[in-house]
């Protein structure tokens, strides 16, 4: 479904019927009254021919719903809280309005991974390659729990070819600039964005116990995704840039093997390098600890997560809200549990020809009334788009509990 295909009216009926605009307002306010965290807060929308609107703001759930459905844009972004109202820029100075708290926010995009992955390319994505999206967010889900101590992580489904992810922590929301480009920094090893050819030199090392923990994570998945699910080293071009991370003499043993066995597949070919990691360890400690570490490289040169740093670093970037629809695959962006994710299949998610095809079902089985098409802030409960709500509002009694905690605490204190 391209962008063509949904019509304005499609998303217009999707904003009145089905946006889930008061679970929206909750994960964004922390509260269930309007506060500064909402009322603050950057809004900006993409109308049909490349029009970008910046700078909006809103008093409630209600205000926004009312200027989407009026605007009726192709997906709407998220900002930060500044220190006014976002929609009274014009009217300060240029430099007045600052961004004071934005969630710590990520993004990884399947396209960072064309290098490695043999079964799409570009755009598209399948079951198979999204194991890359998979194994990048269990290494990023444990190091911001168990490296930074956060705790409200949310990870949602772009639509198309990648997820986000959404950091609610008090803490996580006032990081400056600086704080956030150097989390971004420890937690990088490949740069998803970066052009030309990346590769992993770590050298001859005990690894940070924080690189060490997600090359646990990763090795298994190397084997299962690049070594027997991808078959990535089958092509000449593919093992001369595995060879590239070989102690030179071990790797000429090794093409010269290749070259002439040409029906080895990439399983063979990992034996030959175990095998030379074995017969270093004969020559001398020295060379086995670099043919360890080769190894390791390897792994997290393939199967480590691909970061766009830059909408990381800065409070000002505006990232897609959860639940747009995507206007290329007609998807929408859903939350995922990063905990289930392995099952997480991005072809089965609903789309919004799919969930008005549901409301008109509902319709005609009388569960409209006598109206026909009445407005409910709640009909995506009767579609396949509720377990999703579900998941934001589970999500956000969390959130809000805790700020209810830090208060009650707080407040003994004084």
């Amino acid at each position: 479904m391209s962008t063509d295909e949904i019509l304005p009216e499609v998303f217009l009926t999707y904003y009145r019927r089905l946006y889930p605009f008061k679970s929206l307002f909750n994960w964004l306010n922390h509260s269930h009254q309007p506060s500064r965290l909402f009322t603050h807060r950057e809004f900006a929308f993409t109308l049909p021919g490349d029009i970008y609107l910046r700078y909006h703001s809103f008093n409630d759930a209600d205000d926004l719903k009312k200027e989407v459905c009026k605007l009726n844009p192709e997906r709407f972004e998220i900002g930060p809280v500044y220190n006014a109202k976002p929609k009274d820029k014009k009217t300060m100075r240029k430099t007045a309005l600052t961004p004071l708290q934005r969630e710590l926010v990520f993004d990884i995009d399947m396209t960072d991974y064309d290098p490695v992955r043999l079964c799409c390319a570009k755009a598209d994505i399948c079951t198979r390659c999204w194991a890359f999206i998979s194994a990048a967010v269990k290494v990023l889900h444990r190091a911001l729990q168990e490296e930074f101590g956060f705790k409200h992580l949310m990870w949602v489904y772009s639509g198309r070819r990648g997820i986000h992810c959404w950091i609610s922590d008090k803490d996580a929301m006032e990081l400056t600039d600086g704080q956030r480009k150097a989390i971004v920094g420890f937690l990088t090893v490949i740069p998803g964005s970066a052009k030309g050819k990346i590769s992993v030199r770590l050298g001859s090392r005990a690894l940070p116990p924080s690189l060490q923990d997600a090359l646990d994570t990763l090795k298994d998945r190397f084997m299962s995704l690049i070594i027997n699910d991808q078959d990535l080293f089958i092509h000449k071009h593919a093992w001369e840039s595995l060879l590239e991370h070989i102690p030179s003499s071990s790797a000429s043993e090794l093409r010269d093997i290749w070259s002439k066995d040409v029906a080895k597949d990439s399983a063979d070919k990992w034996e030959d390098i175990r095998a030379q990691a074995i017969k270093s360890g004969k020559s001398g400690s020295q060379q086995r600890a670099a043919m360890q570490a080769a190894m390791e490289d390897i792994i997290l040169q393939y199967t480590y997560p691909r970061l766009d740093a830059e909408v990381s670093k800065h409070r000002n970037h505006l990232l897609k809200a959860p639940f747009c629809i995507h206007p290329k695959t007609g998807r929408v962006c859903v939350p995922i549990d990063p905990e289930t994710i392995d099952d997480f299949d991005p072809e089965k998610v609903p789309t919004v020809q799919q969930l008005l095809d549901e409301l008109d079902s509902a319709a005609s089985m009388g569960g409209e009334g006598e109206g026909g098409r009445a407005e409910h802030h709640s009909d995506w409960e009767r579609t396949s788009l509720k377990p999703y709500v579900d998941m934001l509002d589970k999500f956000t009694t969390g959130l809000m509990n805790e700020v209810r905690r830090e208060k009650r605490a707080a407040d003994t204190t004084w």
